[in-house]
């Protein structure tokens, strides 16, 4: 009998696509061998090609979805994801620090997608760094989103460590910068925490199936830390598994097409 370990509740958006959100979540946590619970934050109709339209899940549906979990199923390690606006954000912060404080928490500050769609309002990017970055176990931005948080350009990999070491001024325990977005045949992530700096580098595939990369590199690492793994031994299987994900994917969609999640599963014809 196969037992799961590790329980993950994953608080974001939903994706009608499978590739991101929280149907990312759950695959990435299941193909680890954790345990996925969710309260979903937004429903989004979007595919490989666009988002089409968002919809916030209305807040006291997001506090009882989150309540529901904690007070029964319980966490090892909360991740978050898509939180659209400011008054769900607070609603968020609320809860967890009502029920769950002590939770190690991943905060991906998800901000766009893939396709290029705008996902959290202008105004919730200060509620976020104020409510849920601060006491983070870590923070998982892409270049982007490390530039809207700490307002600043990264053009580089020296750029990367000062920006991570700016972003875990603004209270998290350690950040993840990821360098999927910086050009050139390797990429480059910069892990900043009380450890000090390193860096873990990878070839590049090329490839337009990148959808959900961040959703499922941040649900990885939750399972780690949920698993009881270190936090570089947690990045750094992740990050192995994301990449063999974008290695495998299957190649549905006419754009930025999904990963593969279940490559850790059974048998697959991907190879």
């Amino acid at each position: 009998m196969t037992v799961c370990k590790g329980r993950v509740l994953s608080i974001a958006g939903s994706d009608s696509g499978g590739g991101a959100g929280i149907q990312a979540d759950i695959k990435t946590v299941t193909a680890l061998g954790g345990y996925a619970t969710t309260a979903i934050t937004a429903i989004t109709a979007q595919n490989t090609l666009r988002v089409r339209d968002i919809h916030p899940v209305p807040l006291a549906v997001i506090r009882a979805q989150i309540d529901a979990v904690l007070e029964d199923i319980g966490a090892d390690c909360i991740k978050t994801g898509m939180l659209p606006n400011i008054q769900i954000i607070e609603g968020v912060f609320e809860r967890l620090a009502a029920l769950g404080p002590h939770i190690p928490r991943v905060v991906d500050p998800v901000m766009v997608a893939t396709s290029g769609a705008r996902l959290i309002d202008e105004g919730a990017v200060a509620a976020l760094k104020a409510r849920l970055i601060p006491g983070a176990a870590l923070l998982t931005p892409n270049i982007p989103e490390a530039e809207i948080l700490c307002d600043m350009k990264i053009p580089g990999i020296e750029a990367m460590k000062d920006a991570g070491q700016a972003l875990r001024a603004l209270g998290a325990k350690a950040v993840l910068l990821k360098g999927g977005h910086a050009a050139g045949p390797q990429v480059y992530d910069v892990l900043v925490s009380a450890d000090g700096i390193e860096i873990f580098s990878s070839p590049r595939i090329d490839t337009e199936n990148t959808h959900g990369t961040g959703c499922t590199l941040a649900s990885a690492i939750a399972t780690g830390l949920a698993q009881g793994m270190g936090l570089t031994d947690a990045v750094r299987r992740a990050r192995a598994y994301v990449h063999e994900a974008i290695r495998t994917a299957p190649g549905f969609g006419a754009g930025h097409g999904p990963l593969n999640h279940g490559h850790t599963v059974g048998d697959s014809d991907a190879d």
